[in-house]
């Protein structure tokens, strides 16, 4: 059973929310009583969110702009502060999924996948340090992939990239603010049932991999935002720089 007051007082920023993990998330932790704050590039999928939580009994506002744009992100944060009086959640969602293959990868696709996966988890995160430091307290959650501890099922070696950026990120970053009271930890979920994935491989295809996982199916969303809700809680205050897996098994370490 969810507990509807464990991050109540809370203020949760959680980015790319307007599908999949990322809206599954916003709507997680506002069911444990949350404010969120839900971004994503997609402003009507932002403003569907915001309305699925409200009509859930949850608050959030809407704040749409892009995490590779530092007015993008940092208006976002002042909303948040503006508006809630401060920030102690940040969900890193926003992702970018590519699956050319390296001799085919132009100099501007590269640089998209990295700009989203990676610059928009430090602008974000970077952002929102001075309101947790100020609270002493702060939960950063990065998603990052199983493609980020091996290589991508999916995405092309830029994805596989961005998403290991996200882990070396996330462990430096959790050495620097452990002594402020703020966590930082990624999710590494494996193939899951999103908007994404469906957009990008047959169901057919789908069943190959999901054949030759130790639990034989795809990951759903909600599974992946009960993680999230724990990484942001209380229950997970003494971890720090960990890469929690979430993937059938496709990945065992």
């Amino acid at each position: 059973m969810t507990d509807t007051t464990e991050l109540e007082g809370k203020v949760a920023i959680v980015t790319g929310a307007g599908q999949g993990m990322g809206k599954h998330a916003s709507m997680r932790l506002a069911s444990s009583g949350a404010q969120v704050v839900v971004n994503d590039v997609n402003a009507e999928a932002v403003e569907q969110t915001v309305a699925d939580i409200k009509k859930a009994g949850g608050v959030a506002i809407a704040s749409a702009g892009s995490v590779t744009s530092k007015a993008d992100v940092d208006r976002m944060v002042l909303t948040a502060t503006d508006t809630y009086g401060g920030v102690n959640i940040l969900v890193n969602s926003a992702g970018i999924l590519r699956s050319t293959h390296m001799i085919d990868i132009e100099e501007d696709e590269w640089d998209l996948v990295i700009e989203v996966n990676l610059k928009g988890t430090y602008l974000c995160a970077r952002a929102v340090l001075p309101a947790m430091r100020k609270a002493n307290w702060g939960r950063i959650v990065n998603f990052s992939s199983t493609a980020g501890r091996k290589y991508s099922t999916l995405g092309g070696p830029h994805y596989s990239a961005s998403k290991a950026g996200v882990l070396g990120l996330t462990r430096h970053l959790a050495m620097e603010e452990a002594a402020n009271g703020i966590t930082v930890n990624a999710v590494c979920p494996g193939l899951v049932n999103t908007e994404m994935v469906q957009n990008s491989v047959s169901p057919e295809r789908v069943k190959e991999f999901t054949d030759s996982f130790p639990i034989p199916r795809i990951g759903e969303p909600w599974e992946v935002s009960e993680l999230v809700a724990f990484i942001a809680s209380d229950r997970a205050a003494y971890m720090t720089g960990v890469s929690f897996d979430i993937n059938g098994g496709d990945l065992m370490m």
